[in-house]
């Protein structure tokens, strides 16, 4: 008997589900690279001063939002399969790029070793000219590496759209939108390592390379769920099941079925309330979740004294990203647990359990006065909040599958992710200024009886906190009720 023919339904959605996963790892392990890297083997080599550092990655985050621009346009257009594997080819390339930066820079200045490159003196014109052309060079490669990490989220939303139904796709977000966690935990215990045994060159270089791995493993697996031979019948009924709803409701099959083949132009996108509140969601959130996994490791050094490589620093980090990793999971079964148990629609159930996931950072509020009792407390309250905020998050995504036809999905997509590296550029470049301001104010400076930079901290926190609940009520102001936008 053929497996097509049998009654018990395959899972293979589910493999789907772990190579968007897998992706999404890697996406962030190449995106952290330098930050593991650049203070204690690049910056020596090229001479380079928080400010050169804080141009690459500010410069970074504005590539990364005009890319989510175009991106998920580009994946509805190339199609699912096609598009993400153009966009982890280029971000992969972009990764492994960098490790050719110390080579390019000695032939462009003449010297004879990297090693030559590290003996110049300080502050000298030399010195000067290596960390100019270096990190013009390492721009070059972020270009590159944005560009194509740009089109990770469009196009796994999108495959997530094909491959599972309305109350499943918070789940399976939850999941592959969770190696964004699984990301930030992998890379400080191997990257640094990397770095130190074989020089950061081979760090930027290995991990690059995971992602020609997994385009192999996607040219051999994915095809849409009526193509793939590893789809039976019952499965894709399952999958299909919203399909069907539409239809009887409707009435009109042939309407609903042309409806789905139609995409909506770019600039009509904007015309729509429920794109601004997709906008405003990521806009007012994704930038707390970017804040403490960029500043998280400066957090326990500045405040506690362990750094990023000590026992302790790495202790205190792998807790926080294990937390956020276990339970952020779990959050994306809730409003399947709406759906299915209290009756509601997906929209609806998906809202409430976004308002429950907006309460969680709340406990913000309360990092900073425990960290006066143990650095564990604040390393707890921040796993946390960043559970709250992947649960949400993957809620946020599927927002978009309820509302918009899966023609569109991607391109909704890619706006939203634009929205949010705003965000992340905003609130981390504003932070690092009132970091320097703070710290310099000393004891002048306070908020809430934090002096200095402490209280500098408090703020931020303060503002990480609520704006999750700003943001829920803004997308609600928006879209009141479930309203699914069909084209004519």
């Amino acid at each position: 008997m053929s497996p097509i023919s049998t009654s018990k339904m395959s899972n293979f959605r589910w493999v789907i589900c772990a190579l968007l996963f897998i992706a999404t790892t890697v996406n962030y392990m190449d995106r952290q690279v330098l930050s593991l890297t650049w203070k204690d083997f690049i910056a020596p080599e090229f001479h380079w001063t928080d400010d050169d550092y804080g141009t690459i990655t500010g410069l970074f985050s504005i590539f990364y939002a005009i890319a989510n621009l175009f991106a998920g346009k580009f994946v509805d257009w190339m199609g699912t399969k096609k598009g993400y594997l153009i966009a982890i080819f280029v971000w992969s390339t972009g990764a492994v790029m960098h490790a050719g930066c110390g080579w390019v820079a000695m032939q462009i200045e003449g010297y004879d070793s990297i090693e030559a490159l590290r003996l110049v003196q300080a502050g000298s014109d030399a010195a000067v000219a290596i960390a100019t052309i270096s990190v013009w060079l390492f721009l070059s490669c972020r270009l590159i590496l944005a560009v194509g990490e740009a089109g990770n989220f469009p196009a796994a939303i999108k495959v997530t759209a094909e491959y599972f139904p309305k109350k499943d796709r918070a789940f399976s977000t939850a999941i592959f939108n969770s190696g964004a966690s699984v990301g930030a935990l992998a890379a400080p215990a191997t990257i640094p390592l990397l770095a130190r045994c074989m020089g950061w060159e081979w760090a930027f270089f290995i991990i690059g390379v995971l992602g020609y791995v997994w385009m192999g493993l996607w040219v051999w697996l994915y095809e849409k769920p009526s193509q793939s031979k590893h789809v039976n019948k019952a499965e894709l009924t399952y999958i299909e099941q919203d399909e069907d709803m539409e239809k009887v409701e409707a009435e009109k099959a042939e309407t609903v079925e042309a409806s789905e083949e139609k995409t909506i132009g770019f600039l009509k996108c904007f015309s729509y309330r429920q794109t601004w509140s997709f906008i405003v969601g990521k806009l007012m959130t994704d930038g707390v979740w970017w804040f403490f996994l960029f500043w998280a490791p400066a957090y326990f050094s500045d405040q506690y004294g362990y750094s990023s490589d000590s026992g302790m620093g790495i202790a205190l980090i792998f807790t926080l990203y294990a937390i956020v990793t276990v339970l952020s999971i779990g959050g994306g079964y809730l409003p399947t647990y709406f759906v299915d148990k209290k009756g509601m629609n997906p929209y609806i159930g998906r809202m409430r359990a976004m308002l429950i996931f907006a309460c969680f950072p709340l406990l913000g509020l309360i990092a900073q006065p425990m960290g006066e009792y143990s650095a564990w407390w604040p390393a707890v309250i921040i796993g946390l909040l960043g559970a709250g905020h992947q649960a949400w998050s993957a809620n946020l995504y599927s927002t978009i599958g309820d509302m918009f036809p899966k023609s569109t999905v991607a391109t909704i997509t890619g706006i939203g992710t634009m929205a949010g590296g705003i965000g992340s550029f905003l609130i981390n470049k504003g932070s690092g200024m009132l970091f320097t301001y703070a710290e310099g104010q000393g004891s002048a400076f306070t908020f809430m009886g934090f002096d200095g930079k402490p209280g500098a901290y408090m703020i931020v926190f303060c503002i990480c906190s609520v704006a999750y609940l700003v943001g829920w009520c803004s997308m609600k102001a928006l879209v009141p009720k479930y309203k699914p936008i069909v084209v004519e």
